[in-house]
């Protein structure tokens, strides 16, 4: 995907992928801080018109690439990202289950984010 650039809005919560200087997909996730540290996607979104040109699939390798290079891990609560994971088990270790439960309930304490 070398027409695509990649672009981490941490303070929006956002992994971006960006073509012809327009947002075509982009995961939504939040930073879980307790238990541990741990980013956790909720969404992936991609355009209909950038559908199936694994666009989705390059958001979910960087969001792992990011949380390696930051030394924490990926608590999966987007249904995207969990079956992107399975079938890449080699770039996507698996969370502890308390950061899965400790995720839930941040989301569920945050009923307007996502």
């Amino acid at each position: 995907m070398s027409d695509i650039e990649i672009r981490d809005d941490r303070a929006g919560g956002r992994l971006e992928a960006i073509a012809g200087g327009e947002v075509v997909g982009h995961i939504e996730y939040f930073v879980l801080e307790s238990p541990a540290r741990a980013l956790v996607p909720v969404h992936t979104i991609v355009e209909p018109e950038h559908e199936g040109k694994g666009i989705a699939g390059s958001l979910a390798r960087e969001l792992y690439g990011i949380a390696a290079r930051e030394g924490i891990v990926v608590a999966l609560l987007c249904p995207y990202v969990v079956k992107w994971a399975a079938r890449h088990p080699e770039e996507a270790p698996t969370a502890d289950p308390e950061l899965l439960g400790a995720a839930m309930e941040w989301l569920e304490n945050h009923p307007g984010r996502f």
